[in-house]
């Protein structure tokens, strides 16, 4: 036992030695316990919340809904921004760009926008707690729990080994998704009156299909060209799109292409 527990601390400890010494001291980062508890209490707050609230009433939360999804939109916003115009300033390379670890100004921002976008996937674990509180359980699917869930190791792992580099194009991409998905929840939020005016969000699963594709695209390329970016994080990423591409695609088929051929 006493060897079995050596043994995990040794590895803890070469997780936290070997990572990006300038974001160490940022919230979240140093270590993968806190964010490991942050997952375990997500999976707990998905087994019992909707227990807790079975024989209750939904919540009306419509107030809090629009709030939270128009501040994910201000906070997309400005990470995409920071992303475009961070990588412009830098001349970033789309085909190759190694993590500059360096503590010069615009470095230390494509770090902190990366920060922000890895705490961003930690608010965004509220999503679901809105989803319990709400009782539209049918909203709980494994697509959303696995998307969520796996999304703030992914992108801890990014912050704390690579907050740069090839980093970014994923950053990019997502929060341009993001400015526009959070605007479509932010809208609905407002009421039923809003529908008319929501006709396109099949296209929206559709944009995060094409999100999928060019990071798949872009990271496969990495990962076979010579370039100064570490290949298991690339490797990580392609897989990872992988496992987003077929259940997106599940999903668009049974929400959409599946109810069309019902109607026929």
């Amino acid at each position: 036992m006493d060897s079995a527990w050596q043994s995990v601390l040794s590895v803890h400890q070469r997780i936290v030695d070997n990572g990006d010494k300038r974001t160490d001291p940022w919230l979240l980062v140093y270590s993968p316990v806190p964010v490991t508890l942050i997952f375990l209490l997500y999976l707990f707050i998905i087994w019992a919340g909707p227990r807790l609230m079975k024989h209750r009433e939904p919540f009306e939360l419509k107030v809090v809904l629009i709030v939270y999804n128009f501040t994910m939109v201000g906070l997309s916003v400005y990470m995409c921004h920071e992303f475009l115009v961070t990588s412009w300033l830098l001349n970033y390379s789309l085909l190759c760009q190694p993590v500059d670890y360096s503590t010069s100004p615009l470095a230390m921002r494509m770090a902190r926008v990366c920060w922000w976008f890895f705490f961003s996937k930690v608010i965004e674990l509220s999503d679901t707690l809105l989803i319990i509180l709400r009782k539209k359980n049918n909203q709980l699917t494994f697509l959303h729990v696995y998307h969520h869930s796996t999304m703030i190791f992914n992108w801890w792992s990014g912050v704390k080994y690579v907050a740069g580099g090839q980093s970014f194009f994923v950053g990019l991409i997502n929060t341009f998704v993001h400015v526009i998905m959070y605007s479509y929840y932010g809208l609905a939020a407002l009421g039923p009156h809003m529908q008319k005016y929501l006709w396109w969000k099949r296209y929206l699963t559709s944009l995060q299909l094409v999100q999928f594709l060019l990071i798949l695209v872009h990271t496969a390329y990495n990962l076979f060209a010579d370039c100064n970016y570490p290949d298991a994080m690339n490797a990580v990423v392609v897989g990872y799109c992988i496992t987003l591409i077929i259940l997106f695609s599940n999903f668009y088929y049974q929400s959409y292409l599946r109810k069309t051929k019902k109607h026929k």
